[in-house]
């Protein structure tokens, strides 16, 4: 008679489980507790800098962009540059002049920056009303650890994206080891059912279990849209999952009208056409061209504090002409789907109530390393009872 194989389908699951769970662990825990004081980081950052955010008095016309930016430039110094500005439309907002400069060789966060400053200044006096050190900022910090551990970004990322790969396998694997054989069993792992007298080792599992179960779909969401900025593969096969093509879109910028006239505001008419065709939008970020044939770039944010809807507008640079008005609504759904990916990523797509569920759903995230391992532990140093004495 064939001796029947002890080891089954769930036992080679639950090597692979903790295996697994051993090796990524570690990493899992700082990115899901990274995560959790990442989410509120807008609201907390703009608590914070609330007085340099808005302005003390609203005139009827602000300084033209480029004198603004020139004047500023002229202010901080030849030591940093200013590389953008984002202009807001809301008129109580200050303007922001970001100033970045990275270093390509280094091989840690605080290495690959020379300067990261953000620069709020009155649209309509001119003045500086904070300067705010973005390197050494605590949220800017706590998004590094959790984006690439403050390493290289084409190192950490790979140690972050593999963690959250072995994650997503943990995930589905706990989903195969839970998953009820009968009736009685599915009572007793979809609610806690804990009495007085209940040991801690239960309440641990149930934890680990329970929970575990409830936040596997948004944790899986929140693993994938991590695994997009990773790895290529993993960002093209996205695309082409929601556009339905392998090939990119194609960006059409008209050619600039050879016979117009010069004119010495190219970045002020390019603003005023922008505004006049996205009059509703939440602010306007555009840079000075690079050299005298590249095009002024505006990128349009749509709504506050998300980044899923955002246009597209180029000019010429001598004339103004515009050369490109690229919607939202213009983009293939695979396109769509790579822009939310980090408003889905953080809950903002939701909005506030999608924030919250993020920040619980990483919370628990954290957990379960924590708890698996006390699960482990348990089992593996197991108190041994005594046995009886005979007489």
């Amino acid at each position: 008679m064939a001796k029947k194989n002890k080891y089954g389908f769930k036992h080679w699951i639950g090597k692979i489980h903790l295996w697994l769970g051993m090796a990524s662990g570690s990493i899992v825990l700082l990115l899901s507790v990274t995560g959790c004081i990442y989410v509120f980081s807008v609201e907390i950052t703009e608590a914070f800098r609330k007085d340099a955010m808005y302005v003390s008095e609203v005139k009827p016309n602000t300084i033209p962009i480029s004198k603004l930016w020139d004047d500023t430039q002229q202010k901080i110094g030849t030591s940093i540059k200013i590389s953008n500005v984002k202009v807001s439309n809301n008129p109580e907002k200050a303007w922001i002049f970001g100033c970045y400069k990275g270093n390509d060789d280094a091989i840690t966060y605080f290495g690959a920056i020379d300067y990261y400053k953000s620069i709020y200044v009155n649209p309509y006096s001119g003045e500086i009303l904070a300067i705010y050190d973005e390197e050494m900022d605590f949220f800017n910090i706590v998004k590094y650890i959790h984006w690439s551990l403050l390493l290289e970004i084409g190192l950490g990322q790979q140690i972050v994206g593999w963690s959250t790969f072995i994650f997503v396998i943990m995930l589905i694997t706990g989903i195969i080891l839970w998953w009820p054989k009968n009736k009685a069993a599915r009572k007793q792992r979809f609610k806690f059912q804990w009495k007085e007298t209940t040991k801690w080792k239960r309440k641990n599992y149930d934890i680990h279990n329970i929970f575990g179960f409830y936040i596997a779909t948004i944790a899986l969401i929140i693993a994938f849209t991590g695994m997009v900025w990773a790895f290529s593969w993993f960002h093209n096969l996205v695309y082409v999952a929601g556009s339905g093509t392998t090939n990119p879109p194609e960006i059409v910028t008209k050619e600039a009208h050879k016979n117009l006239p010069k004119i010495s505001n190219v970045m002020e008419t390019a603003l005023e056409k922008t505004k006049l065709a996205y009059p509703d939008a939440d602010a306007f970020s555009l840079g000075k061209p690079a050299d005298s044939l590249a095009t002024v770039d505006i990128y349009v944010q749509q709504n506050e504090n998300t980044y899923y809807v955002s246009h597209q507008m180029r000019f010429a640079q001598k004339s103004g002409e515009m050369l490109l008005n690229r919607n939202h609504a213009d983009k293939n759904f695979g396109e769509k789907l790579i822009t939310a990916n980090y408003d889905i990523h953080v809950g903002a797509i939701l909005g506030f109530p999608g924030k919250v569920l993020a920040f619980i759903a990483s919370f628990i995230c954290g957990l379960l390393p924590v708890t698996g391992f006390l699960i482990w532990y348990g089992r593996k140093f197991k108190k041994k009872t005594a046995k009886p004495i005979r007489h």
